[in-house]
């Protein structure tokens, strides 16, 4: 029997190997869809959190204000800073989520292109290993 050949039933280590990868990367893709919606919860959880803070805090700092009889009047040059001041917050913000957005759809491009580059990477290599093999393997005429 060659190096080469199997024994009836058995299977090369490649094809376990093969199989088991398979596996693996199964059981990752179905537990992207609930990483995805466990993060997107938790994001929304915070986000409500931290409202609920802010609002009870201007909501007890209000009472307090009203209680010890103290001015809660701005003057129209302050209320004009206040909401010109939110305004560009709420722009940089835009611009922020905007630069992030597009951060990860290029990550998501330059992986799809390692991957596209890898399958070609393997294919050369695939292609120089049987140019080193045909060089020193002996011809049979």
């Amino acid at each position: 029997m060659s190096k080469n050949e199997q024994t009836p039933g058995a299977k090369d280590v490649f094809s376990v190997y093969q199989e088991n990868i398979d596996k693996i990367f199964t059981g990752i893709r179905q537990s992207v869809p609930q990483y995805h919606q466990s993060i997107t919860n938790v994001q929304q959880e915070y986000l409500q959190a931290y409202e609920n803070v802010v609002d009870s805090t201007i909501t007890l700092q209000k009472e307090y204000a009203k209680k010890f009889g103290v001015a809660t009047n701005i003057p129209q040059a302050t209320l004009k800073v206040m909401n010109d001041t939110t305004e560009e917050i709420v722009k940089v913000a835009s611009i922020h989520n905007q630069i992030t957005l597009a951060t990860i759809d290029s990550t998501q491009q330059n992986i799809k292109t390692f991957n596209d580059n890898a399958k070609s990477f393997a294919d050369l290599n695939r292609n120089i290993l049987q140019s080193w093999i045909s060089a020193f393997t002996t011809k049979n005429n």
